[in-house]
């Protein structure tokens, strides 16, 4: 018989009070069902109901649930997973008693790689962690900020430029200079082109570094000429007027020049002439043979002459006799030139 039937049976007792003497066993028999099916309600309550630990980014909750699985307790917190959140042990996961439910939430941040910026989320530790998650590769140039080791903090920005050195060679016009001559032979600011200028050809060796794609710097490692420029050359008559000894000279060039002074050696000149007053021993690859010149102190000479000890901007003055030569000494002097 179940317990259905026991009720109904001590209903039926109570019904018949006159006929049953034993209704007040009726009563404490239905009591004591009503008993065990409240005991046996709040029995079930009980098993069904667990205790669990909820623990998100490291604050504890203890919950007591009537939840089957994890991802129904996480819905019945109100806990909402975003992208890359973690959840330990995994969503459909039966709850059991006494277990601890760990949320691991992601990292919002900005990622900018090849000079394109994007948000993203992470559950990464360093900035290692992140380019390893994403897949970005570094090349042996390439910069990251902050630093790989630095560890990902909520909202930053993580930068990646790419960087790379190359060499690049051009090729680059040499501008042709204009040389001007002054001369006696023509008038006062009068000039003549005695040859054309012509521009030159120089390879430029370059190393180039580029950051995202921009050029950022720029070095000249090497040039080389491959063609020279030809320089312009033209004439232009001097308007350059000296007064010396009442007489009004014209000169094309003027140089400060060291002069020392000589006398006979028993010798003609380098060009074969004998010496005489006017006579000057140079150097002729700075002055040529026949070049005239009027020196302050001296006069007008010509160069005529070379000595060994006569080199550069330095001129020798022949003088009729050593008592003179003694007398000049060596001086600095200005040397006028014709031409």
């Amino acid at each position: 018989m179940n317990w259905y039937g026991w009720l109904r049976l001590g209903s039926q007792k109570e019904n018949n009070k006159d006929r049953d003497p034993g209704k007040r066993g009726a009563f404490f028999l239905r009591a004591v069902v009503g008993a065990v099916i409240i005991a046996l309600m709040f029995c079930g309550y009980t098993w069904a109901q667990k205790s669990v630990v909820v623990l998100v980014d490291g604050n504890e909750k203890a919950v007591r649930t009537f939840s089957g699985t994890v991802g129904s307790l996480l819905k019945a917190q109100k806990i909402s997973l975003l992208e890359k959140d973690e959840v330990i042990p995994a969503p459909e996961t039966p709850l059991q008693e006494g277990m601890v439910v760990t949320v691991n939430r992601a990292v919002d941040f900005n990622l900018v790689v090849d000079g394109s910026a994007s948000p993203a989320r992470t559950r990464g530790r360093t900035v290692g962690d992140i380019l390893f998650e994403f897949g970005i590769n570094l090349g042996p140039e390439d910069e990251v900020s902050p630093g790989v080791e630095e560890p990902v903090l909520p909202g930053m920005q993580v930068q990646v430029a790419r960087v790379r050195t190359v060499t690049e060679e051009s090729e680059v016009p040499i501008n042709y200079e204009t040389k001007k001559q002054y001369t006696v032979k023509l008038e006062e600011g009068a000039t003549r082109v005695v040859r054309e200028g012509q521009d030159g050809t120089e390879r430029q060796t370059w190393q180039v570094v580029y950051r995202d794609g921009n050029e950022v710097s720029r070095q000249l490692v090497s040039r080389e000429v491959i063609t020279p420029p030809v320089d312009r050359q033209i004439l232009v008559g001097s308007g350059m007027v000296v007064s010396r000894g009442g007489e009004n000279i014209r000169y094309s060039d003027v140089r400060q020049m060291v002069a020392s002074g000589y006398t006979y050696t028993g010798y003609n000149t380098a060009s074969g002439v004998p010496p005489h007053y006017g006579v000057m021993a140079v150097d002729t690859s700075v002055i040529p043979f026949g070049t005239r010149v009027y020196v302050e102190g001296y006069g007008y000479a010509t160069a005529r002459d070379r000595g060994g000890a006569i080199r550069g901007n330095r001129i020798d003055l022949f003088f009729e006799s050593e008592s003179e030569a003694r007398r000049w000494g060596l001086r600095t002097v200005k040397v006028y030139f014709f031409e």
